[in-house]
């Protein structure tokens, strides 16, 4: 950067004109030149340029000064909430570290794709991003970074990026899990616990116990705007935070009327008899959005509601059907007909015992309507999920829901022998963690010996699958010039149009005729296609969300080409290119030849008819550079 000069003419002294003199940029005060250099057009370079001009500037450009402190927080304005006000702070070495983390979080991810394209689930890849040792808030910026680029490129890059940030935010999450239950039960809040549990499952949402607060205390204004009308004077009005817990019959009455009219009658909260297995139930952050849940949410958020207004509720371990109850004596009582019993889930219904049972049709013991601990609701809670990632469909949602519950329970409930074998089992089907099998399965043979059978067989076939992965298989390639491949019509990264569903698709692979088993194949009547089993079938990413196999003769190529909104896309391919999908550099290696063929069928159906596509379109020299930009 040049230095300005400036010349103006000197004052006649003694009747003499003094020599012009020139001035200097480094003769301005420090806070101009300050102001000067943080000019939003300046990048680091420039001011590590200017400041190897001269001491002055040097002096100016100082690491803990204003222009490398505008650098830093112009580069990653996300990273200002980390640093309190008029901080002192050596931003330059702020400024090395971030970009230094940048580089290797880049490279870690770039990596990922080459090492794990096969793996069904990714397991222990991601923990070498914790061994970077660098600061986590650097990383998780760095990711973030690449996730918000250019919504149609890098698809690979951001595909292992959402997967690596998943993962740093759910070790983050354990800790504060784990010093949540180190807290005495009395300190515990449902309310928190059911928090951490939302942000475990969906680490990538924006969930805060914050956030959630502030929308409980909305409803709470709206409750005691109902309480003022019936009672100007009743004390949950002078109430903060639940502070106090009012003590008498009639006040408790009147806040659980309000508390109902409210969230039932004003905000429509209601169960969720028809989806109630969809895990979104369970997360309080969604509860809270789609006004809808299952006892047990309900009950937390009832519960919390009510404490905050003033009155005590204590949540019931009921069967199938959480409830929460209220008691009736001026004093703690164990006998379960001093209390009465809500029902969150059937808008807050008042029942007396034995009208509990009705809920269930069968009659249960006493112990049944004892008041349970925070750490108790969290596992019922938990043990939910854990029943709904068991009743899924073997994909990998259901699997992540499955590990996911299976972590917290075992977080909050580290002895349990039978989910410490179901997460063996799991760890041992998906391939991954081997290592981290055999520590469960060691564990588990401390804690019972009697498993010995179901754990020697599990350490048997790990340590095989240990050294399997020593030796790893070399992936096939399918040309399309064998004579073997000849039938097979399309290539991958195609969109596709199923002829009889209907559905929107991408193809991610293809093999010349079917190769599932006779069982698939009888299941899904291939006998009744024209060809049957006899004809290339295609894997293929469909915009709902699953994976298909479809039959040649079921697909078309699609009119229209649109984005398919799959969470697996950028695990095949690179970017979206309006008309199809380029396949990443793995899935090119799988099908050397189908990357020309889908550019050759591209230009005949999309861009032989269209405006100015004469010479703009498919010439074979910007084929070429397309091909090879997308292999950078």
């Amino acid at each position: 950067m040049a230095t300005s000069v400036a010349q103006e003419e000197q004052p006649i002294l003694n009747g003499n004109i003094s020599e012009p003199q020139t001035k200097k940029l480094t003769y301005l005060p420090t806070e101009l030149l300050e102001h000067i250099l943080c000019f939003p057009v300046l990048t680091h370079v420039d001011i590590c340029n200017v400041s190897c001009c001269c001491k002055r500037l040097h002096d100016v450009s100082h690491g803990r000064g204003k222009v490398w402190e505008h650098q830093y927080k112009l580069r990653w304005p996300r990273l200002q909430r980390f640093y309190r006000q008029n901080e002192s702070c050596d931003w330059l070495r702020e400024y090395k570290t971030r970009h230094r983390v940048g580089i290797q979080i880049r490279r870690t991810v770039e990596s990922i794709s080459k090492r794990f394209f096969t793996e069904v689930v990714l397991g222990d890849s991601f923990a070498e991003i914790e061994s970077l040792g660098m600061p986590e808030h650097f990383c998780e910026d760095e990711l973030l970074f690449i996730l918000n680029s250019d919504k149609r490129k890098s698809l690979t890059l951001k595909y292992y990026a959402r997967k690596i940030l998943y993962f740093l935010r759910q070790q983050n999450i354990l800790r504060s899990l784990k010093t949540f239950l180190e807290q005495p039960a009395e300190q515990q809040s449902a309310l928190e616990g059911a928090v951490l549990v939302d942000q475990y499952c969906n680490p990538l949402a924006d969930v805060t116990l914050d956030g959630v607060s502030v929308q409980l205390d909305e409803i709470i204004e709206k409750a005691k705007k109902m309480l003022r009308i019936k009672n100007p004077s009743h004390p949950s009005l002078r109430i903060a935070n639940g502070d106090h817990v009012i003590e008498d019959f009639e006040l408790q009455r009147q806040v659980l009327f309000a508390l109902n009219s409210v969230l039932y009658e004003q905000l429509q909260y209601k169960g969720n008899e028809c989806d109630y297995y969809n895990p979104l139930n369970s997360y309080i952050h969604q509860v809270l959005l789609r006004h809808t849940g299952i006892p047990i949410s309900l009950s937390v958020l009832y519960m919390t509601l009510a404490r905050k207004l003033g009155v005590q509720l204590e949540p019931v371990n009921f069967p199938n059907h959480f409830l929460l109850r209220w008691c009736q004596k001026p004093r703690k009582s164990e006998d379960i007909y001093d209390f009465v019993y809500i029902d969150a889930f059937g808008k807050g219904k008042q029942l007396k015992a034995k009208e509990c049972e009705y809920l269930i049709g069968h009659q249960v013991t006493a112990d049944y309507y004892n008041a349970i601990s925070t750490t108790e609701v969290l596992l019922r809670m938990v043990g939910n999920l854990l029943n709904i990632g068991k009743r899924g469909e073997g994909n990998e949602k259901s699997y992540q829901l499955l590990r996911d519950s299976l972590d917290l329970y075992l977080t909050i409930n580290p002895d349990n022998v039978q989910y410490l074998l179901l997460q063996a089992r799991l760890y041992f089907h998906l391939g991954i963690w081997p290592e981290k099998v055999l520590d469960i399965l060691q564990h588990i043979q401390a804690l019972d010996p009697s498993q010995h059978g179901a754990v020697g067989y599990l350490v048997q076939h790990t340590l095989e699958h240990i050294q399997h992965k020593k030796h790893p298989a070399t992936p096939e390639v399918k040309r399309r010039s064998a004579p073997e491949h000849l039938e097979v019509q399309y290539s991958v990264g195609l969109i596709m149009k199923h002829k009889r569903s209907g559905y929107n698709c991408v193809i991610y692979g293809w093999d010349p005729k079917c190769t599932m088993s006779q069982e698939w194949i009888t299941t899904m009547r291939v006998h009744q296609l024209s060809n049957g089993a006899d004809q290339p079938f295609y894997n293929v990413l469909v915009q709902d969300g699953t994976c298909r196999y479809a039959a040649q003769e079921n697909l078309e190529p699609h009119s229209s080409p649109l984005e398919i909104g799959h969470p697996e896309v950028g695990r095949y391919f690179s970017e979206f290119t309006e008309t199809h999908y380029v396949a990443n550099e793995e899935l090119q290696a799988r099908y050397p030849e189908d990357t020309g063929e889908t550019l050759d069928t591209v230009r005949q159906l999309y861009h032989r008819n269209a405006p100015g596509s004469g010479s703009q379109e498919g010439t074979p020299a910007e084929d070429q550079n397309h091909q090879q930009a997308m292999l950078m």
